[in-house]
């Protein structure tokens, strides 16, 4: 039995994948994702994840290249 109050919705939807490398954010667009419409929950399936490591990791020429500022969040 269901334990939980509510059911978990999973949509599928191609998000935005950021993470920081050496000091540089990395933006892949377009990774396939199952996503949660309520709270933006994204999960990526084991196979992409495995993907995402090895573009990462190859460098190859990116698509476009973007300049963001950056705060601090005050102490």
């Amino acid at each position: 039995m269901n334990d939980y109050p509510w059911k978990e919705l999973l949509v599928e939807k191609n998000v935005n994948y950021v993470m920081e490398e050496d000091g540089e954010l990395v933006i892949i667009e377009k990774v396939p994702a199952r996503v949660n419409p309520e709270t933006g929950e994204q999960l990526l399936s084991s196979n992409t994840l495995q993907r995402l490591r090895e573009m990462i990791k190859d460098r190859k020429q990116p698509t476009r290249v973007i300049t963001t500022p950056i705060y601090e969040f005050p102490a």
